[in-house]
């Protein structure tokens, strides 16, 4: 199909939703169409066409989409039963763990930091393996990390996350780098030094004071 082929997410949208008027009750293209509008951000058309597709073809694959879906319109509530209800029970372990990323950003937006770092402390963390899979695993954790204040341990899990993606399919490894300290110190001395140029720099001990800037009486 057209819109699997589509890079671009708005382009694949509306070739998806062309396949859709023609075959609305095809469960291949009511995924295809459900996918394609979760891409492009419109996140009510993909609960539509992914509980049909569900239907129709009777996949949990699904789950993490449509659970991810509710979260961006702010229905905290109806995600989480996605996430942790009983459908969620059946799934294979790449779903699962999906789920559990999606948990993590649910408790991240209901002011529940630690909980989100604990949705995601799963065995595969302690897997190094490279993959989508594992690196979308990895960075999630490092940014529910960060956003616990955990940033040393953001950092290393940032890292990890950039080993295991070397498609490059997230920004794993500009997080890392935010991260470093050395970073930082280079980029600190690299102002100073270009203030400095422009004459913003500190006055040495040995200049005299500008006019007006002399010290008062003791």
């Amino acid at each position: 199909m057209a819109a699997s082929l589509e890079l671009d997410p708005a382009r694949a949208y509306l070739h998806a939703q062309e396949a859709r008027r023609l075959a609305a009750r095809v469960g291949v293209v009511r995924e295809t169409s459900g996918i394609a509008a979760y891409r492009a951000g419109k996140w009510a058309d993909a609960l539509t066409e992914l509980r049909a597709a569900r239907r129709l073809t009777g996949r949990t694959s699904y789950l993490p989409m449509m659970a991810d879906s509710e979260r961006a319109l702010g229905r905290l509530d109806r995600a989480l039963e996605l996430v942790t209800g009983r459908q969620a029970r059946d799934v294979d372990r790449a779903t699962a763990i999906e789920l559990r990323i999606v948990e993590s950003g649910i408790r991240r937006d209901q002011g529940l930091p630690e909980a989100a770092v604990a949705a995601l402390q799963v065995p595969e963390l302690n897997r190094r393996r490279a993959g989508p899979g594992p690196a979308r695993l990895y960075y999630a954790y490092a940014d529910a990390l960060l956003d616990a204040g955990r940033e040393e341990e953001a950092r290393d899990w940032f890292g990890r996350a950039a080993a295991a993606d070397p498609e490059d399919e997230t920004d794993a490894a500009d997080r890392f780098e935010e991260l470093d300290p050395a970073v930082f110190d280079y980029l600190a001395d690299a102002e100073e030094a270009e203030g400095q140029e422009d004459g913003e720099g500190p006055t040495d001990v040995g200049d005299p004071a500008p006019p007006g800037d002399a010290p008062g009486p003791g």
